[in-house]
């Protein structure tokens, strides 16, 4: 099984998830500017929509969409408890989560990522995606992780999205729970190991 990732893009929330499930996995690093595989190669060859996450499984079969990829490595190591049991309510409310994030949060920094964007729709992009984050904090509460106590995929893809406030001008001490709830996902022992190995920590 190989994952192709950019580092601190949002295939460090698969990364994340290979290391937490203990599924035997080989990172790709890839160049997303380029187009190019570490090592050489076309990557428009492996995902002609030229972008990470990518999941290509033993038998060639290829993944791609961070929300679908994280579910498929959970349901591989279900004793890690990454996601609930498909068929059940608790599955379905983690898909919402994953869809939300997806959605309302991932694709809302885009423009921010986008130099030609004019700084007064950044300033707009920067409250919208704020009033999502006052809505997270809503839902998350008192609890440690999005679903209750258990670390989820959810959580994974949470804090590869809320890692992006850093480098977009989005000033986090106005949440002080997603702070704290910040520090408890890093301090996870896989969660460093996929942050050091794309070089985000040393």
């Amino acid at each position: 099984m190989k994952l192709y990732f950019a580092p601190g893009a949002c295939s460090l929330s698969p990364h994340i998830v290979l290391r937490e499930s203990g599924v035997t996995f080989t990172p790709v690093k890839v160049n997303l500017k380029a187009h190019q595989i570490d090592g050489g190669g076309d990557f428009y060859a492996v995902n002609p929509k030229g972008y990470v996450p990518v999941l290509e499984l033993d038998d060639g079969t290829r993944l791609t969409e961070g929300p679908a990829i994280v579910q498929y490595i959970a349901d591989q190591a279900p004793a890690a408890k990454l996601a609930p049991a498909n068929g059940t309510i608790a599955r379905y409310q983690l898909q919402e989560w994953l869809n939300f994030i997806t959605a309302e949060l991932h694709k809302q920094f885009s423009p921010l990522f986008d130099a030609s964007t004019p700084d007064e729709a950044k300033t707009k992009q920067r409250d919208k995606i704020a009033g999502r984050l006052d809505w997270v904090v809503q839902q998350l509460g008192d609890k440690e992780y999005l679903t209750g106590s258990n670390f989820s995929v959810a959580d994974a893809y949470l804090f590869t999205v809320l890692n992006w406030t850093k480098s977009t001008g989005i000033d986090m001490t106005r949440w002080p729970v997603l702070q704290t709830y910040m520090k408890r996902v890093a301090a996870r022992p896989h969660v460093q190991e996929a942050l050091k190995a794309e070089g985000l920590v040393k």
